[in-house]
């Protein structure tokens, strides 16, 4: 027989603050600071604390955010480049550190990416512009998700994590310190947020509702509940807890009350600067997919497979046709006009651009227009194949990629290849590569 163990009058916490976790956003609009509790997340990071072992650095004593950055360098899916610019450049590594955590917790969802070239119509373009000072392209959240799920302690790499906050405790008793790593908790807690309400709060507050905005609770306080529940799990659930207020001291098992803000108390108030880069990136992203709505315009009255399309939507008048799959409740906050996912039919239609249609259409170049000029020596496709895919950038649509050698101009125009298609090798080698 179900009941409800919550007393009569109050909601089981976690469920309905769990359906509200996700950022929503529509395309190409930046998450502000509010959206991701920027002086939460700069509380937690910023704390001096070294009081928690790091499993990859010799039982050593270690601060949350040095705890935290270990993991994710560590983690079986973290490429060697990003490994690299992480210790080339510790500031970008705190900022990784931030957007990761939010993806822990599922504030960010796997629908996110974090650069205007993004094609794949699975997700949605999103500027980070308080967590993105040191590189404008930062992770998507599918690839930041993979590199948490894979952050686990040697220990744990052939077998199965806990799963549950009791097991995690058990492993502690057990002397294993830490018992897990500092993500798995991170997902341990957020999952199980609305069992443990009323073990560590008055069950009325969660774990989750510590990285929801407009709760009302100044941001230093969460962030020391937060470091309090990783301190309880992976240290020490019985002595005392460096992170525990006069309340949490004399109520053991208890995390912090939380401090409600002042009516003159203010946080998340986003730069001017970063207000402005917002706009042009989304203005960028704007731009990138009205060029691939014209190419994709072109490939279709080209007789060329179809592919998915964007179409316009002007916020004034909203008079842009929308897909059936279109999942955005209302139109762009910001002014001017945005793209939205429509899958390609026969008689789909959109508005075209004449000056997009013109830059993108191609035609076949002969040997006789190559420019004059010394002429080169003819090279085999697998060293022509190694510079174009050396020298280009893999994100930009082979189609605007515009060479201006003999050697392009011929294989682009001729497609000259012994054994496969110029674009086939390209992309063999760019995914190596």
């Amino acid at each position: 027989m179900a009941f409800n163990k919550y007393p009569p009058g109050i909601i089981s916490p976690g469920y309905l603050s769990r359906k509200a976790l996700p950022i929503k956003k529509n395309d190409a609009e930046p998450l502000t600071r509010e959206d991701v509790q920027y002086d939460l997340l700069d509380c937690i990071f910023s704390d001096t604390k070294a009081v928690f072992t790091d499993p990859f650095k010799d039982q050593e004593k270690v601060t949350f955010g040095d705890l935290y950055i270990s993991a994710l360098h560590n983690s079986n899916k973290c490429s060697k480049v990003l490994k690299d610019k992480m210790v080339e450049t510790p500031a970008f590594a705190i900022e990784l550190g931030k957007i990761s955590l939010l993806t822990n917790v599922g504030r960010i969802n796997t629908t996110m990416a974090f650069f205007p070239e993004m094609k794949t119509a699975l997700r949605t373009y999103h500027p980070v512009p308080s967590l993105q000072k040191t590189d404008g392209n930062a992770q998507d959240a599918p690839r930041i998700k993979n590199c948490l799920k894979a952050a686990l302690l040697a220990s744990e790499s052939k077998g199965i994590p806990p799963a549950t906050p009791e097991e995690i405790l058990s492993k502690r008793r057990a002397g294993l310190c830490p018992p897990t790593s500092v993500v798995n908790l991170v997902f341990v807690l957020s999952t199980h947020a609305a069992p443990l309400s009323p073990t560590h709060f008055d069950g009325t507050l969660n774990f989750l509702d510590l990285f929801i905005p407009g709760k009302g609770y100044a941001s230093y306080e969460r962030a020391q509940a937060f470091l309090w529940f990783i301190y309880h799990y992976l240290e020490d659930a019985e002595g005392p807890n460096p992170f525990a207020d006069k309340f949490a001291q004399k109520n053991p098992g208890k995390a912090p009350q939380l401090r409600e803000l002042g009516e003159n108390e203010v946080e998340n108030i986003d730069t001017q600067e970063e207000i402005q880069w917002g706009r042009a990136m989304s203005a960028r992203r704007n731009t990138f997919l009205q060029q691939l709505v014209s190419s994709l315009e072109y490939e279709k009255r080209t007789g060329r497979s179809a592919a998915p399309l964007f179409i316009s939507v002007t916020p004034e008048n909203g008079t842009g046709r929308r897909s059936q799959r279109q999942v955005y409740d209302s139109t762009p906050r910001e002014e001017g006009s945005f793209l939205f996912y429509v899958p390609s039919q026969n008689s789909a239609t959109s508005a075209r651009s004449e000056r997009g249609r013109n830059q993108h259409a191609l035609r076949t170049v002969t040997e006789a227009e190559v420019p004059a000029g010394p002429r080169l020596s003819r090279r085999n496709m697998v060293d022509h194949a190694w510079i174009i895919a050396t020298t280009t950038d893999p994100l930009d649509d082979s189609d605007g990629e515009r060479g201006e050698s003999e050697h392009v101009l011929l294989d682009y125009g001729m497609h000259r290849c012994d054994l496969f298609p110029l674009p086939r090798v390209l992309s063999i080698l760019r995914y190596w590569f």
